[in-house]
């Protein structure tokens, strides 16, 4: 505790001399920035033939370190032909649980990376990390994303729409980062009307510029200054951007909250393990992440499909040097545009997770979310509805779980059987079960759909 006393002592005096404190920070744990700063204008720099080259050797040069320096990489990747792509082996979540020391390449230990753990949204976490200089290219990814909306890390404030962590340490290191990186922090558990209101208290009185974080939080907050007729930046005007991330962002959610927050919403696809995966740029184009990550669209038999077309979603972190992340298939699916060339791919289309396929008493999949949409455009109708989530049981059981005002009506309940039916097949089971709230992750996310089937999809 006291180490972290001396280093909160000194950030406050490094504000009294105007340091960029988010950079600083960065370089005092030993991220080198600066370095992956100018790496990546380096990379900016190149032109699209260049591009080419640049991506195949960062592909030779990764797999081969990995094969000559990561004993479980050389043992799970045998066989393996670098000038032959396709013969490398796809690797899953499943194939990383297991103790971090093992994961480790030669050189790295536990003392000199960056580690961290993935949410176990996907129900297959696991702890992974990163060589310093790959996690500070990381940021610069990111600070360069944020800057295509002016937004400056050292310099701009932000509304901060995540979880945080309940124990001293964790709660502790959090407030310092948020102290470091000019944010305040909402609390995403915390979604009632007396909350909402202190949150418009908040911009009421602080010039934040940026709102970032979860989605369903976020838009809740809309509705309600929907319900209130409030526009955030009438009360806020300093307010630039709303980012969203980790939740799946539908059309419909991002035009209300544009109207509530009067401001422009952009949307955002990460992955811990990896880096930012997805940016949606001032074009509206949500362009995948070429400078550091390989990303494929894999069909069922590991073959690449050509752009356009909708598959698995499989990445390689080109600069991760300490722990090994070679076509690895992150669980989405996804579609790359047709109009994506290998500098600036365009991510089309997220559909949702491979383990959120329902899977019905006819051998029919259908991926939960587009079903979950279908129910939405019905559900919200109702008007007291506030947000609502949903499981399947068994194969022809779905439960519907929902915090309103009032009980669904019997109407309403028939409508959304008869559409899920429509959608889906005949003979389903829907239950419903009103709620005061939802039960979020410990970061606080909301997964619109849970199936509970045992699958191997």
């Amino acid at each position: 505790m006291l180490l972290i006393h001396e280093y909160f002592l000194f950030t406050l005096q490094i504000i009294s001399i105007k340091v960029n404190l988010f950079d600083f920070s960065l370089k005092l744990n030993g991220f080198p920035i600066k370095e992956a700063t100018y790496v990546l204008k380096t990379i900016h720099n190149k032109d699209e033939r260049e591009y080419t080259s640049y991506v195949e050797d960062k592909k030779k040069e990764i797999v081969d370190y990995h094969l000559k320096n990561n004993s479980f990489y050389k043992s799970f990747a045998k066989d393996v032909n670098i000038n032959d792509w396709d013969s490398i082996p796809i690797m899953t979540k499943k194939d990383l649980q297991q103790p971090l020391n093992k994961l480790l390449s030669n050189g790295f230990n536990k003392k000199n990376v960056y580690i961290d753990k993935t949410s176990g949204a996907s129900g297959n976490p696991f702890i992974f990390a990163k060589d310093k200089f790959c996690h500070a290219l990381t940021w610069a990814v990111i600070k360069n994303r944020f800057g295509w909306f002016n937004i400056d890390f050292n310099s701009s404030k932000q509304a901060r729409f995540y979880g945080i962590p309940l124990d001293k340490k964790g709660n502790y290191i959090e407030k310092i980062k948020d102290f470091l990186s000019t944010r305040t922090r909402f609390d995403v558990f915390d979604l009632s009307d007396d909350a909402f209101e202190n949150w418009i208290n908040i911009f009421k009185t602080k010039q934040l510029e940026y709102m970032n974080g979860y989605t369903s939080s976020i838009l809740q907050f809309a509705k309600y200054l929907k319900r209130k007729n409030i526009i955030l930046k009438d009360i806020c005007p300093s307010l630039q951007v709303c980012i969203v991330t980790s939740e799946m962002l539908f059309e419909d959610d991002k035009k209300l909250m544009g109207i509530q927050f009067g401001v422009p919403i952009i949307n955002e696809y990460g992955a811990s393990e990896l880096d930012l995966i997805a940016f949606e740029n001032p074009n509206g184009n949500w362009l995948i992440n070429s400078e550091t990550l390989f990303v494929e669209i894999l069909d069922e038999n590991n073959t690449i499909l050509p752009y356009g077309e909708e598959g698995r979603i499989v990445i390689t972190s080109l600069y991760n040097k300490a722990h090994p992340f070679i076509r690895y298939d992150i669980g989405d699916i996804g579609i790359l545009s047709k109009a994506s060339t290998l500098k600036t791919p365009i991510l089309e289309k997220l559909i949702g997770r491979t383990n959120d396929m329902a899977v019905l008493p006819s051998g029919k999949k259908a991926a939960g979310l587009t079903f979950y949409y279908i129910t939405k455009s019905i559900i919200e109708d109702d008007g007291n509805v506030k947000e609502f989530v949903i499981e399947q049981l068994k194969a022809d059981s779905f439960k519907i779980i929902y915090v309103s005002s009032e009980v669904l009506s019997e109407e309403k309940k028939n409508i959304i059987t008869s559409e899920m039916e429509n959608y889906l097949e005949k003979g389903l089971q829907i239950s419903f079960a009103k709620q005061d709230q939802l039960i979020r992750s410990k970061s606080g996310k909301l997964k619109q759909f849970t199936s509970y089937l045992n699958q191997n999809t």
